[in-house]
């Protein structure tokens, strides 16, 4: 007859399953806190497979022989982790830039020249998602907008919203970005401009802020229309599932332009589009490597400038704040970034006259006239 093992005593017992829970509950902590950040939650078949492993993985760590160790190790890892993963998300304002280097085009812009926000839906998330320093409870609405800016010699779309078909594009994307994108979507751009009587023949192309598929999606439905983008970007389009929508339209359509102009708030070189100031594009890399805001300057001579994902809500810049590191990871350069929104603290600070408009804040968007108001 075999000799029975034996067995743990009765406190190293409740050791080991003390240490179990503690094991698990820096990760289960984690995915809540994503779940929260994301403002979707976690679907309830995810969730109920989540808890089912966890509980499967503490009653085998608790069973296991000599594993009090083990499990207390774990659970160090997982608290640890889950703090430096909330610390993340914590307030740590980037200090501002001087205003000194910032530069103004000349304008003489003609009449006839406005900015018109186009709405093609949204994502609803939270305010933590969007910058350090945001609330988990403070729901904020993602706008996936484009704007229409009218010009005498040929209009052009700065980005271009959500598609009619965005749920093909959304399957794109991985399935843990899905699952924590809680979309509501609108009406596409061209369906909007075809109800407005919209004269296509006057839209020269769609200047993109970057090629990331949330701002190229609408595209799809455009197919007669030129997208606008430096070289660094259309190089980037390679790169990646963030841009498969834009990799699935036409390369032909990329068309790219040069920064042969003149210094404009704080880049050395612009690409002026009418060569009259009205319409500016700046070369702005960091959250992809060609990316660039666009400063439009309107008959009424009134200032705009879309920064793209520089920031997704104006806190970013109002606050100086970065976006947390898990939504960070999506930035190809964070430290340019970082230099991107101190300098726009600056601008912010030394031309309060200039609106701001960061891609993805409805209430930036509220300063521009609604598609409908375009004559």
């Amino acid at each position: 007859m075999s000799e029975r093992a034996p067995t743990a005593a009765p406190s190293e017992e409740r050791i080991t399953r003390v240490a179990a829970i503690v094991a698990v509950i820096g990760p289960v902590l984690a995915i809540v806190g994503l779940a929260a950040a994301s403002g979707r939650g976690l679907p309830m078949p995810l969730t109920l497979a989540a808890l089912a492993s966890i509980a499967i993985l503490a009653s085998s760590i608790a069973r296991a022989r000599r594993a009090a160790p083990v499990a207390a190790g774990l659970g160090v890892v997982g608290l640890v982790g889950l703090a430096l993963f909330r610390a993340s998300f914590a307030s740590a304002p980037i200090e501002r830039a001087s205003p000194e280097s910032i530069v103004l085009p000349i304008v003489e812009a003609p009449d006839g020249v406005g900015a018109y926000r186009i709405e093609t839906g949204v994502i609803h998330r939270t305010a933590s998602f969007a910058h350090r320093g945001g609330s988990f409870d403070v729901p904020r609405v993602f706008a996936m907008n484009a704007v229409l800016v009218t010009h005498p010699a040929g209009d052009v779309l700065i980005d271009s919203g959500l598609a009619t078909e965005v749920d093909a594009h959304l399957e794109a994307m991985p399935a843990p970005f899905r699952l924590l994108t809680d979309l509501e979507r609108g009406v596409s751009v061209d369906v909007q401009l075809d109800r407005l009587g919209y004269d296509r023949t006057h839209l020269l192309g769609i200047v993109l802020t970057h090629a990331h598929w949330d701002h190229v999606s609408g595209a799809a439905d455009l197919d007669d229309v030129p997208l606008l983008v430096p070289e660094a970007e259309r190089a980037f389009l390679d790169e990646g599932w963030i841009t498969a929508v834009a990799r699935s339209l036409s390369r032909d359509r990329f068309h790219t332009y040069d920064f042969d102009d003149g210094p404009a708030l704080d880049a050395p070189r612009s690409h002026d589009v009418h060569g009259d100031g009205s319409i500016v594009i700046v070369p702005a890399p960091g959250h992809t490597p060609g990316s660039v805001m666009v400063l439009v300057t309107d008959s009424r001579a009134r200032r705009f400038l879309f920064v793209g994902d520089v920031v997704w809500q104006r806190e970013g810049i109002t606050q100086r704040e970065e976006r947390p590191w898990l939504t960070r990871l999506g930035d190809h350069d964070a430290d340019a970034v970082r230099a991107r929104i101190a300098s726009l603290a600056a601008i912010a600070e030394a031309h309060p006259e200039i609106t701001i408009v960061p891609s993805h804040d409805a209430r930036a968007y509220e300063a521009l006239e609604p598609l409908s108001a375009v004559r």
